[in-house]
């Protein structure tokens, strides 16, 4: 039995076009899990995977690296794997993530959050409240690595004396509701904000500044635990989030909530539903990444996570495939 949160559904959820069960309580069948090498051909140690975008037309899933010297690895083949056509997923081309100038970017960049849109990707990188390692929101060349573009994060986020972003707590989650339209939030709430004022939320439109759109409430957070990744579904008006826990030495928790889009000035939403992944036999450990991924063969779509495991010899770099249950009830 899948354990949910206690909640709800709307009957207006449950809709066959999109990437959630049916009904929401009937929880996610696990398709696959690959571990994934711990090197590449070049030798240099592979891990620290936080962020996930998967390209259909060219079956390509990239994996974000928060490595000192950060990264993105493309893989190739998930579909194909799904449908027994391979056996292993095939790594690509490393591309450092590059500054201006050309040269890798400096060892206070964190990696958190990926969206790629065409030849470009953008990246959130998470900071540690002190000018040699920012909070960033950057625009890459998908080819080069090469910085185009940054994006100043909003004033409610900045370090300053006893607000903003926490150190090692966001932005964490990056998603497009569309194009050039991305939702950031933070992993944890802001130093600012008072007891049940949830995870904020930042939007930006094209050619518009990052403003303010709400906030979400995932339920109680321990220290180690977080909101670690954002995934907009088609309808725009409804997001699932990842949230991790962790309580020390190797206790991990992993779960999916399922929220509407908040209101920009409104209370901080609460989950509709929500789904233990570990009941659902994932691995237990540090589950960061997550994008929509293939459809399998019967139709469904299907979720990839990833995780990062710190470059820890006893923790993994997994991917996951997930893809909703449906009843025989449930019809277009």
């Amino acid at each position: 039995m899948h354990s949910v949160d206690a909640t709800v559904a709307p009957r207006n959820l449950i809709s066959m076009d999109l990437p959630l069960p049916c009904p929401l309580q009937a929880g996610w069948e696990l398709v696959r899990t690959i571990e994934l090498p711990r090197t590449l051909a070049d030798g240099l140690p592979l891990g620290g995977f936080s962020a996930a975008a998967y390209q259909q037309k060219h079956d390509r899933l990239w994996l974000l690296s928060d490595a000192p010297t950060g990264h993105l690895v493309p893989w190739g083949g998930l579909a194909k794997l799904l449908k027994g056509k391979h056996d292993t997923l095939r790594p690509g081309r490393r591309v450092l993530v590059r500054g201006g100038d050309g040269q890798p970017l400096p060892k206070g960049f964190d990696g958190e959050g990926l969206v790629i849109e065409g030849g470009q990707a953008w990246i959130a990188s998470e900071g540690r409240r002190s000018l040699e390692r920012p909070a960033r929101l950057i625009r890459i060349d998908l080819g080069s690595g090469r910085l185009e573009k940054e994006l100043p994060l909003p004033q409610g986020w900045l370090a300053t004396p006893g607000k903003g972003l926490g150190s090692n707590k966001g932005p964490e989650s990056l998603t497009a509701l569309g194009p050039g339209d991305l939702l950031l939030a933070a992993e944890a709430p802001l130093l600012q904000n008072q007891a049940g004022e949830g995870i904020s939320l930042m939007r930006r439109r094209p050619g518009e500044a990052i403003r303010s759109t709400g906030a979400l409430d995932p339920g109680a957070l321990g220290r180690h635990d977080g909101v670690t990744e954002l995934l907009a579904l088609p309808t725009r008006q409804l997001l699932m989030s990842l949230k991790r826990g962790f309580n020390p030495p190797d206790e991990w928790t992993a779960r999916l909530q399922l929220f509407a889009l908040p209101d920009p000035q409104g209370p901080p939403v609460q989950p509709i539903i929500g789904w233990d992944l570990l009941d659902a036999g994932l691995p237990p450990d540090n589950w960061e990444a997550m994008a929509l991924g293939p459809e399998l063969s019967d139709g469904r779509q299907t979720l990839v996570l990833a995780s990062d495991d710190n470059f820890n010899p006893l923790q993994s770099s997994w991917v996951a495939v997930l893809t909703p249950r449906r009843t025989a009830a449930c019809t277009d």
